[in-house]
């Protein structure tokens, strides 16, 4: 079984790769164009079906050279790990022209690209594509307001997937937008409710329980499907 995470250098994203490596799976793991010796480069010291390649959402000619990172393997996930936040209290009248733009790009436009460029590597018909999305997204779930950029960015990113799903009808493959929850990260901050290792344990069950289910779904780390 072979992964590519792409994002895989900290947070979530290190979570899933330590996940899918405890599972046995190979994991080929990406990391910024020259970014320097992290968590990632160690974890790969360490485990022999780590590989590291090089890739950036919100540059897409960073991923041509994935081709070669995995090496005409078919992959049975691919998993576009990406967020920036502007926080919790920024309203319409506070965001800038310029943040709207680099959130929008980096949540959603970005992966949605990053999907279009290697979904062809996942050439399996139970092979799962799947972003990272939030609860936050949910438009239908939308009561209380606030984080209006990132909400804003990832309720795109879940539209941007459901309409590439529909654009390929047929497609045997799932699609899964997948809440992590509310995790102890850099962003997710000290508060949270949940560690990395049990959110990324969650979504490995879920991407598990839904393979061989085809066309797009938001579902939750718990594998619990989310209102649109």
């Amino acid at each position: 079984m072979l992964a590519l995470i792409i994002g895989a250098s900290r947070g979530l994203g290190l979570g899933l790769a330590r996940e899918y490596l405890q599972r046995g799976w190979d994991v080929i793991g990406t990391v910024r164009p020259g970014a320097a010796q992290g968590p990632l480069h160690a974890l790969a010291k360490e485990h022999a079906r780590l590989s590291l390649a090089e890739a950036d959402v919100t540059r897409p000619a960073t991923f041509a050279g994935l081709d070669d990172a995995v090496g005409g393997r078919p992959l049975d996930l691919l998993f576009v790990v990406a967020g920036i936040s502007n926080g919790p209290g920024e309203t319409l009248s506070d965001i800038t022209d310029e943040a709207f733009a680099h959130i929008l790009l980096t949540n959603a436009l970005g992966p949605m690209r990053a999907v279009r460029a290697l979904a062809p590597l996942v050439a399996k018909p139970d092979g799962v594509i799947a972003v990272m999305t939030s609860g936050l997204g949910s438009v239908a779930n939308n009561t209380s307001g606030g984080w209006t950029g990132y909400r804003a960015s990832k309720a795109a990113l879940n539209t941007m997937l459901r309409s590439y799903a529909a654009e390929n009808k047929g497609d045997p493959r799932a699609m899964l937008a997948i809440d992590p929850g509310w995790v102890r990260t850099d962003m997710g901050g000290a508060d949270a409710t949940l560690d990395v290792e049990t959110s990324a344990r969650g979504m490995a069950n879920a991407i598990a329980a839904r393979a061989g289910s085809p066309g797009s779904q938001y579902v939750s780390y718990e594998n619990k499907d989310i209102a649109w």
